[in-house]
């Protein structure tokens, strides 16, 4: 894959130490690119929920697709090479998608396969040249919540964190685990 020329736009202070250990041009945009966005060709790099029980935590997709709610295209490419990553189409969220049902109904309704919240906002600059997302959440997995761990900017809301941790207790160590596993997933995948 050849990055030069690309920002690596991500989420959270997580997903962006992974982009920079892989010396990429990285730029934090925070959730649902709340901090705003930088100039140049961008990429959608982070984590994503599965809609679809064909993917599990850890895989990784190269997207070749990015679409709304009803399906309508936002963006299309050949996706970027990564190694071993999955081609698919990825639906654009302005919100957390953590019921199962739901997550069941939009993958029929718009064929995607994974959901983020950045890759719309990246989509509507017009400046969008892929979207490579690893899973961390499951089609059954319970995540109800954990937008709230995370200031808009992307920065860790310690407080938020901790009372999720408090609240969902075992589903939130499950989540916090296979963040971590798809993290890493994510940075061997571009290795």
């Amino acid at each position: 894959m050849d990055a030069d020329g690309l920002t690596f736009a991500v989420a959270t202070t997580a997903e962006e130490r992974v982009a920079k250990r892989l010396g990429l041009s990285t730029a934090r945009v925070g959730v649902r690119a709340a901090a705003g966005l930088p100039g140049g060709r961008l990429v959608s790099f982070g984590l994503a929920g599965a809609l679809s029980d064909e993917l599990r935590v850890g895989d990784v997709l190269d997207a070749t697709r990015l679409v709304d709610g009803t399906g309508v295209t936002l963006w299309e490419g050949a996706g970027l090479g990564v190694r071993g990553a999955r081609p698919g189409t990825v639906l654009a969220s302005d919100v957390l998608v953590h019921d199962a049902a739901e997550r069941r109904r939009l993958h029929s309704a718009s064929g995607a396969v994974a959901v983020d919240m950045e890759s719309g906002v990246l989509a509507r600059s017009g400046r969008l040249a892929g979207v490579v997302r690893a899973i961390s959440d499951g089609l059954d997995s319970d995540v109800e919540g954990v937008d709230s761990t995370v200031h808009a900017d992307g920065r860790t809301n310690v407080v938020g964190l901790l009372r999720w941790i408090g609240t969902r207790r075992g589903s939130a160590v499950t989540s916090m685990r296979d963040a971590v596993r798809a993290l890493n997933a994510l940075e061997k995948a571009m290795a």
